[in-house]
């Protein structure tokens, strides 16, 4: 059996090399982190996560419950250590952010089979299975190596998108934290949205004077790259508030401010605004403000957030920030079992081939320490049904319009319609999941994965 090497410890690496492991083939994993370090990490711990905590919904038969159920029974190393180091967040999933990377960390490096190696990997051996996960803050030296085995498209037709490939990115924001004893309990409620889960999120309610001095105030604040505001891509699904303000008075108060569902059980009305705090870690000493994600110097976040009510005299214990994030032309270059279509033994997992979400990136990972088992085993990977979750998020990176490919979630848009016609929304999503479901758990049983 041949060796695989892993570049990347992130989310996506560090489950990769766990299945191949798992499988009984030896690991090379190669984490750049902390001889070199990058703009948004803070650790050198393996899957650590940055933007957020949330590993999104867990109520049944959504989209993120089914792409997570499928992960479970697969035997995903990172989901089981996420349900261990869980905090309370409604209906969602959320984990301790510092327990987590740690766990993982530990559980990764102490596996026998894999061997860690601390320094950054600029070089790629196309004929050496090799798994590239070095996620969205991929070095310059790698970007420029992923480049050169991206010279030359199956697709002469596709040649100019992907000769660009190495440069495709978009911007992506952090939201802030505030420090739990800082905020003004008399002035917020416990709640969640409709009543659906526990009542573990600090909601913050504006009345029209407060939320319209906020906007303005928000409009008004300096951002960090003010002159190239207009030249920045950013990712749709995770725009800084500020950007999404620019858009109309009351594009917030339909976002991340939306008061729908959260009525205030002091004096039993909704109001006319809403910034909701999520619980940060397990010894619930700090929040995280949901969907704040924002790019303002940091002496203007600070104004402007401490005009939301319950927070005039919030210690932000990080403030929101944006970096870049690079990811490749997924739809020119790979196969449906990620694989590089003119470098079969070359993979790629995780935000840069094409992802958006911690879920995603896990699952990608996963699959790819799967293929590349596979592949040192002397067998044929086989890709993941279409109906599932996995077949789908992998149907879109590999199958989207190049010329306009940007990273997705999975989402029921992305899972084949169902044959009949179903006009009743939880209904068709639930027989979108049973079919989904009975797929995937046909293909575990053929890829010889354990069902957990």
């Amino acid at each position: 059996m041949r060796e695989v090497r892993i570049i990347g410890a992130g989310l996506a690496g560090s489950e990769a090399a766990w299945q191949c492991a798992r499988r009984g083939i030896s690991v090379e994993l190669c984490e750049m982190r902390p001889v070199r370090s990058t703009p948004a990490h803070q650790t050198a711990n393996f899957a650590e996560l940055v933007c957020s905590n949330s590993l999104k919904s867990d109520s049944a038969n959504t989209a993120p419950w089914l792409l997570k159920e499928e992960m479970r029974r697969a035997g995903s190393l990172l989901l089981e250590i996420a349900r261990a180091c869980a905090v309370p967040a409604g209906h969602a999933l959320a984990v301790d952010r510092s327990i987590f990377a740690s766990q993982v960390t530990d559980a990764v490096s102490r596996e026998p089979r894999i061997t860690v190696r601390r320094e950054e990997i600029t070089g790629v051996d196309e004929h050496q299975i090799t798994i590239i996960a070095t996620g969205p803050l991929t070095s310059d030296g790698l970007a420029t190596e992923i480049a050169r085995l991206s010279a030359h498209a199956a697709d002469p037709a596709t040649a100019q998108a992907e000769s660009s490939a190495h440069k495709l990115y978009f911007y992506d924001s952090i939201s802030p934290i505030v420090e739990a004893e800082s905020i003004d309990m008399d002035k917020v409620y416990l709640a969640a949205r409709y009543d659906k889960g526990t009542a573990d999120y600090i909601n913050c309610p504006m009345s029209k004077d407060e939320y319209d001095r906020f906007y303005d105030a928000l409009l008004s604040a300096e951002s960090v790259e003010e002159r190239d505001w207009e030249k920045l891509n950013y990712f749709e699904a995770c725009l800084p508030i500020e950007e999404i303000a620019r858009r109309g008075r009351d594009t917030l108060r339909f976002g991340p401010m939306k008061p729908v569902g959260l009525r205030d059980p002091r004096i039993g009305k909704t109001p006319y605004a809403v910034v909701q705090l999520r619980q940060e870690n397990l010894r619930a000493d700090s929040y995280n403000l949901v969907g704040f994600q924002n790019h303002l110097k940091f002496g203007d976040q600070a104004r402007v957030l401490r005009l939301i009510p319950g927070l005039e005299n919030a210690r932000f214990l990080r403030y929101g920030q944006i970096h870049r994030n690079t990811y490749i032309n997924a739809p020119t270059l790979l196969r449906e079992t990620l694989q590089m279509k003119s470098h079969p033994r070359v993979l790629f997992a995780g935000q840069i081939c094409g992802v958006e979400g911690y879920v995603e990136s896990i699952a990608t990972g996963l699959m790819t320490g799967m293929h590349a088992a596979a592949l040192a085993s002397g067998a044929e990977p086989l890709p993941p049904p279409r109906a599932s979750s996995f077949g789908s998020l992998v149907h879109y990176v590999t199958h989207a319009d190049p010329r306009n490919f940007q990273p997705a979630n999975i989402t029921f848009d992305l899972l084949p319609a169902l044959e009949k016609r179903v006009r009743d929304r939880q209904e068709r999503h639930r027989l979108q999941c049973a079919a989904a479901l009975r797929d995937f758990d046909s293909w575990i049983e053929r890829v010889g994965a354990v069902v957990v």
